[in-house]
């Protein structure tokens, strides 16, 4: 079992032709073996990144999230320029969190927050109650920041839902691509059979990422669903991607039919040791501000989702939404202990393939206030 995505082992250099230094004394593996040692024996000495550090790839990504939440960050950093903490910046600071889609249960709670904090530590300077606020911002965003969990199950089956343009099927190719860097193999299910060229579409994406797919034209997507999920476990995959049709929470008729592909997934996989489908993930458009949180909550109660991917975060989408799933995320599970927090598995800056990351709450918080 492993999660996504771990970052690879670098390559070892070749051995130095000149004779190695001492090597440094290394402490003896415990008796428990709790270190994963295996008796005595000797470990090679790797080098040990700077705590913090990122490698280039992700500095270019939190590079790329920063430009495209630019316009948010700017909008709630100008609220910090003055030399004065006093009502008129927590006024200020309201203005912008509501223009920044939070939301007003997001936005009082994040506001209380700070100015507990403000009168706790004592500081005078606006600046840093910019630094509280994204401490405050990370600490209601964390629960929402889990790894993606693959090979629990063989195939693991995921499926996908969310509303028109949200960016699904585009959604589905780049995580496809990921989940094959990472080395699993993945089959595609194209049970959107709704929409017009939606099959094709996920076809170029099986073919740019050389996966298989099951696809059947103007087809019942419970049956593809079904068919997909029996070829994954026959033909021995890691992952089965279910793409389904877009539609509104509103179109209750289509609504009813993700709840008749899960059931019919759940068929394909009897007597599995977990029913699949496994995760059951929504594709949100970040530009969308509130109306994506309903619709979360909409998909939530029809599917009982697993986990989110938030797309389209470049430049127009204003990315305080989160705090407020966040916000209902935690409301939810006061309510219901047994419910796990709905994390945020992906979130997407532009179209290319390299343009999804995992939601790592510290970079966005950071990235949304920069």
């Amino acid at each position: 079992m492993f999660s996504f995505f771990k970052k690879k082992k670098p390559v070892e250099a070749p051995a130095p032709t000149a004779l190695p230094t001492p090597a440094p004394h290394l402490p003896e593996a415990p008796a428990n073996n709790a270190g994963g040692l295996i008796g005595s024996a000797l470990v090679t000495p790797i080098d040990i990144p700077v705590p913090g550090a990122e490698p280039p790839v992700r500095e270019h990504w939190v590079s790329k999230l920063k430009s495209g939440l630019n316009k948010t960050g700017a909008s709630i950093s100008g609220v910090f320029t003055g030399n004065r903490i006093d009502e008129v910046l927590y006024e200020d600071l309201e203005s912008a969190l509501l223009m920044a889609d939070a939301g007003t249960g997001a936005t009082t709670y994040l506001l209380d927050e700070v100015r507990r904090r403000v009168k706790d530590s004592g500081v005078t300077h606006p600046v840093a109650v910019k630094n509280i606020l994204t401490e405050a911002l990370t600490q209601l965003l964390k629960p929402l920041e889990r790894a993606l969990v693959i090979g629990e199950f063989k195939p693991t089956v995921i499926m996908v839902a969310g509303v028109n343009g949200a960016g699904k099927t585009t959604s589905i190719g780049k995580l496809t691509r990921h989940l094959a860097n990472e080395g699993a193999s993945v089959l595609l299910a194209a049970a959107d059979t709704f929409r017009a060229a939606a099959r094709e579409q996920l076809e170029v994406w099986a073919d740019r990422n050389r996966v298989e797919i099951v696809s059947q034209e103007g087809g019942d997507p419970a049956a593809v669903s079904f068919d997909a999920v029996s070829a994954g476990k026959a033909r021995g995959k890691d992952v089965v991607l279910v793409d389904t049709a877009g539609r509104l929470p509103t179109q209750l008729h289509l609504m009813e039919e993700l709840r008749k592909i899960k059931r019919t997934i759940a068929k394909a996989g009897a007597g599995d040791t977990a029913a699949p489908p496994h995760e059951v993930l929504l594709v949100i458009d970040g530009n969308t501000g509130q109306n994506a949180q309903n619709q979360v909550k909409a998909f939530d109660e029809v599917l009982q989702l697993t986990g989110l991917i938030v797309t389209k975060l470049d430049g127009t989408a204003k990315g305080g939404v989160l705090a407020a799933i966040a916000l209902w995320s935690r409301e939810r599970q006061k309510t219901a202990p047994a419910l796990r927090p709905v994390p945020v598995y992906f979130i997407g800056v532009g179209e290319k393939l390299e343009d999804l990351e995992t939601f790592n709450a510290r970079e966005f918080s950071q990235a949304l206030l920069a």
